[in-house]
């Protein structure tokens, strides 16, 4: 009974029963990327109003650690919590370290690396990528990092396959993100993962945040926020999410304009970082899942009312999407609602 007490003091992490978020930064730290580790996951809650993660801090070294800003943060904890996190999620340092100038680990870095458990979950936010990548732990894989650090980052690692023209890419149990905003996209990407897209949405809602930016948009939109007096896309796209079980074509779409399909097919790519049809088979999937994590509809209903016509059709979007059938994807994450812990104290408190 003593040795289980003292286990509890020392551990890092104090709440059982909750996914373990751990967020280790270095000197340089930008505390926008480090905000929305916290913002994301902290914000999680299940359908009862129970917390889903519990994030911390931690350094290689407990104690001041510097930021890009004018302000230090007070880190309580050391490397230890990786050795206990079931996510770890590693930030940019805008401090010139050898890992983003010479691809080398130093050695405290690499030991605090080397702990983290078998199994973990890491994920990189913007120039964080080169630790991971240092560390060899994208050896093989796809990845991505800021735009404007992508030539320096191929010269280094060249046995990582980078894609700079991407939000992140997600290989499984290691997942990289482009710069800091990316990452609160990657973040939530994550949690959709683990609980679905009605949860990740209730987030976004919170953070005021779109709920849903697809990995393999562009990072670099030339255009983001349409310029003053020139007509922008966005009526189209809402009268389509409004009447997504229709077949929508390029014309009707930018009929809702006034475009011509050529200029609405350029303005929207513009906005939005993807084609017309990408972006609506996108919305189409995002409309499914809801409908089967929330609703009992028949797989062929689903498939109706998202407008991919046929069962057949949701099943070979969906595969290709996320590599599951729209049954096995329901019941995933039917057996989560049934297994989920109950925790009203936070619910009282969100």
């Amino acid at each position: 009974m003593a040795t289980l007490c003292e286990d509890l003091a020392m551990a890092v992490f104090t709440r059982p029963g909750l996914h373990k978020v751990a967020v280790l930064v270095r000197h340089g730290v930008i505390p926008l990327e480090l905000g929305s580790v916290h913002q994301v996951f902290g914000r999680a809650r299940s359908p009862r109003g129970g917390r889903l993660y519990e994030v911390v801090t931690c350094a290689v070294e407990p104690g001041e650690v510097r930021t890009d800003a004018d302000f230090p943060i007070a880190v309580a904890h050391g490397p230890e919590a990786l050795a206990e996190a079931d996510t770890v999620v590693v930030p940019a340092s805008h401090e010139a370290e050898a890992t983003e100038a010479t691809g080398v680990l130093a050695s405290e870095l690499r030991e605090a690396l080397e702990g983290i458990r078998p199994g973990a979950r890491i994920a990189s936010i913007c120039t964080g990528a080169f630790v991971l990548a240092a560390a060899g732990l994208l050896d093989g894989r796809r990845a991505t990092t800021h735009w404007m650090s992508a030539d320096s980052f191929r010269a280094l690692y060249p046995r990582v396959r980078l894609d700079a023209d991407v939000l992140y890419v997600d290989e499984g149990t290691v997942l990289t993100s482009a710069g800091e905003a990316a990452g609160l996209d990657l973040c939530l990407h994550m949690v959709r993962a683990d609980h679905g897209s009605t949860v990740a949405n209730e987030v976004a809602r919170r953070t005021v945040v779109p709920p849903h930016r697809d990995g393999g948009q562009a990072q670099f939109i030339r255009r983001p926020v349409p310029e003053p007096r020139v007509s922008s896309t966005a009526t189209a796209r809402a009268w389509a999410l409004a009447h997504l079980d229709r077949p929508l074509t390029l014309r009707e779409l930018a009929r809702q304009e006034s475009m011509s399909v050529r200029t609405f097919t350029r303005r929207f790519r513009e906005e939005v970082g993807m084609t017309p049809l990408r972006w609506l088979t996108r919305q189409r999937l995002e409309h499914a899942r809801h409908l089967l994590e929330e609703t009992d509809l028949p797989v062929e209903r689903v498939a109706a009312d998202c407008g991919f016509g046929t069962a057949a059709s949701l099943r070979q979007h969906f595969h290709a999407a996320l590599g599951v059938s729209p049954r096995a994807y329901r019941r995933t994450f039917q057996a989560r609602d049934d297994g989920e812990p109950d925790d009203g104290a936070d619910g009282a408190a969100a």
